[in-house]
């Protein structure tokens, strides 16, 4: 009989010990897909970011005294790639963020010249551009699908208890702020 208790208790603490390992083991998985996520985006943004002074040197050419729309995308690639070098995931989103709505009054300036709709070099790098928003709006929605995840497996019971032992913290969604859903606002 005394046999049996034992047997039941041992089974008891290696099934809690199973348990354990599998909840950490799936919450590692998860945090390390959040983290894949995040280089995905970081890649089309890196991607993004490289594209946008040849398409600035474009529409200097035919909109040159629009000078505060450049400077605005100027200054926003300048803080996203300040913001990268930090290595602060919420001050990048920001500056991400930033730069699409920059992006945005660009694009809205140049269609008001003709001319520059015309000219194939443009017209390449808006295809480019295009692509790449594309991409990295999946690549978004991907990030904070697996950040949901991962989330939910920090918070419900009883995977929790494990996420708190080790420390796993909520992971950050990517977020449009609310100016950038605002229609961008361009005067002549």
């Amino acid at each position: 009989m005394v046999a049996i208790i034992i047997g039941v208790i041992v089974l008891i603490i290696v099934g809690a010990v199973a348990w354990a390992i599998g909840a950490y083991n799936g919450l590692v998985t998860l945090r390390n897909r959040v983290k894949n996520g995040w280089a995905q985006i970081d890649v089309q943004l890196k991607q993004r970011s490289d594209l946008i002074p040849n398409l600035v040197e474009t529409v200097k050419g035919y909109a040159g005294h629009e000078s505060e729309v450049l400077t605005q995308v100027t200054a926003a690639r300048a803080g996203v790639v300040q913001s990268a070098a930090n290595g602060d995931v919420a001050q990048r989103m920001a500056a991400e963020n930033q730069l699409t709505r920059a992006l945005f009054n660009l694009q809205a300036t140049a269609e008001a010249y003709p001319q520059l709709q015309a000219n194939q070099n443009f017209m390449d790098l808006q295809a480019q551009l295009k692509t790449l928003e594309s991409k990295i709006a999946y690549a978004r929605q991907f990030y904070n699908d697996v950040v949901l995840k991962y989330n939910t497996q920090t918070e419900v019971f009883p995977s929790n208890i494990i996420a708190g032992m080790f420390h796993f913290e909520q992971a950050q969604y990517f977020q449009v702020d609310d100016t950038a859903r605002e229609a961008p606002q361009v005067h002549f």
